[in-house]
């Protein structure tokens, strides 16, 4: 089997298989290093209740009540119920692998974020936890590796998936150690782990190898895509434009340990959108702040939006931010910004795909022989708006589900899908252009009549994929035009898709899903279904 990308999935699923009672031949490819994913950059935690009522009030059934809360009633409820029963079990497999989770005492620390009602984060390092577990993962994928149980392909980049009568065979690649000629990698089964997409917009908390990559692949190979118009934006990215250029983000955890939002004239202002104030959901946050910068606009003030830790500071102490968020700390400090003492300046930018390749609940994609698990796949499980933290925790349980079934035998699930034909242009597309475009037409807020005319601009365009970067803003550029033809056909609002022309319409409760009319794979003419 090949697997493509090195996030917390794609590990996962990589040392699982490789390892006994599986044991599969499996290559990782991987257009970067081990450790240039989104993984890495993963501050906040990952949810888990490790044990009934750890944290005071909390259970499995209130884990999967929040899950389905943020996700606007658009969550497939088997999805969100196994995530949510085999978190234990996961969090128990990593500490034996020896992730170091932060503790307080004896009994693991739980932090609380946006829409959980009880805290049940772990979280490792402080705000390091992504880096913490891929730091394990790839420490086992190379043990696997040296022992010659697992083939590692580090800067192999897929340009195609290989087809047989219908069969994913395999993938094209270039890259290290053949250069940039393309090579053929046959496989039985190739698994997709290679993330989101969210260089699509000129903010973004994603590293530059976020391009949209696998769901190119899959789209172009025929497979069924699901939720497209479901792209998360989280709140508290530190503003690049006040940062010396700096895009970082700034964790949900922190408002978990009471940060607030305050504007330019000092107004704490999301109480006066949703009763959990910092701590509702993400769509509703980003939300609040573009609307509170327009009023801010409106009025004559400046449009800028802060979050402020001082007050923890003066609770807890002047030290606790640099213990409990050393990371963040670090990089404000290196920046000039003292979080101690005064707000930091924060924008909405774009963080997690909801949407994705169609798989059911083992990673099974509509086309026989590939499998995708991670924020590339679609489950369902997030619906409209993934809860904080539940991404780490997708990647380890259906990364798993995705071996197991391996092992158990092939089926290929049908999912109805509307098929798509997209348009394609000559003209020429640098990523900063379509950067601006996906920004202004099809970020937090949309209408029908900028998306017509995003629409018509992706239409036009075209970029040549001669090589590595130019292969991933050709990927880049069929992933916006699936999310705009998505966000067009969603005529609702709806978790993190809002439509300011469809805003008091009820939300429908019906999923769209496509599938490419030009890769011959036949489409329903249903493009809906209940989820």
């Amino acid at each position: 089997m090949v697997v493509v990308g090195s996030g917390i999935a794609g590990l996962y699923a990589a040392a699982l298989a490789a390892e006994e009672p599986y044991g599969h031949h499996v290559t990782l490819v991987t257009k970067g290093t081990l450790a240039q994913s989104n993984t890495w950059f993963a501050q906040g935690g990952i949810t888990a209740v490790t044990r009934q009522g750890e944290a005071a009030g909390d259970s499995v059934a209130a884990h999967v009540a929040d899950t389905l809360g943020a996700g606007a009633g658009m969550n497939d409820d088997a999805a969100v119920r196994l995530l949510c029963e085999a978190a234990g079990a996961e969090i128990d497999t990593l500490l034996r692998w020896g992730v170091p989770f932060d503790r307080k005492g004896t009994q693991l620390a739980l932090g609380l974020e946006g829409a959980h009602s009880a805290a049940r984060i772990l979280h490792a390092g402080g705000d390091r936890t992504g880096a913490a577990i891929a730091e394990v993962l790839i420490s086992r994928v190379m043990s696997l590796a040296g022992a010659g149980r697992l083939e590692l392909r580090e800067h192999g980049f897929v340009t195609r998936l290989l087809d047989t009568a219908g069969r994913v065979t395999g993938v094209e690649l270039f890259g290290a150690p053949e250069g940039e000629v393309r090579t053929q990698l046959p496989a039985d089964v190739v698994v997709l782990a290679t993330g989101g997409a969210g260089q699509l917009y000129e903010a973004t908390t994603n590293p530059d190898t976020a391009t949209g990559d696998g769901v190119a692949l899959a789209w172009a190979a025929g497979a069924v895509l699901t939720d497209l118009e479901f792209i998360q934006f989280h709140p508290t990215l530190l503003d690049p434009a006040a940062a010396n250029g700096t895009a970082f983000m700034i964790s949900e955890a922190v408002r978990g340990e009471g940060a607030l939002l305050v504007d330019s004239t000092g107004h704490r202002f999301m109480p006066d959108y949703h009763p959990d104030a910092e701590l509702a959901p993400r769509d509703v946050v980003s939300r609040a702040i573009c609307r509170q910068r327009l009023l801010l606009e409106s009025r004559g003030d400046a449009p800028q939006v802060y979050l402020d830790a001082t007050g923890i500071s003066q609770a807890k102490g002047p030290d606790f931010l640099a213990r409990r968020f050393p990371t963040i700390h670090n990089t404000v400090t290196a920046l000039g910004l003292d979080w101690n003492t005064q707000p930091l300046p924060v924008v909405p930018a774009s963080h997690y795909w909801m949407g994705g390749i169609r798989t059911d609940l083992d990673g099974r994609t509509s086309v026989p022989g590939l499998f995708t698990v991670g924020e590339a796949a679609c489950t369902g499980v997030h619906g409209a708006n993934r809860l904080a933290s539940n991404s780490l925790l997708e990647g380890l349980v259906f990364a798993r589900r995705a071996v197991r079934a391996l092992a158990a035998g092939e089926s290929t699930p049908v999912f109805e899908a509307l098929p798509l034909e997209l348009s394609e242009g000559t003209g020429p597309c640098t990523r900063a252009d379509l950067q601006r475009l996906m920004s202004s037409a099809a970020g937090v807020a949309r209408d029908g009549a900028t998306l017509e005319l995003a629409a018509k601009q992706l239409g036009e365009w075209a970029v040549e994929p001669a090589d590595q970067a130019g292969a991933e803003d050709a990927n880049l550029l069929a992933t916006a035009r699936l999310v705009v033809a998505a966000a067009r056909a969603r005529e609702n609002s709806v978790g993190a898709h809002y439509r300011t022309d469809f805003e008091d319409r009820p939300a429908g409760s019906g999923r769209l899903s496509f599938v490419n009319s030009r890769a011959g794979v036949p489409g329903s003419s249903a493009s809906q279904e209940q989820p």
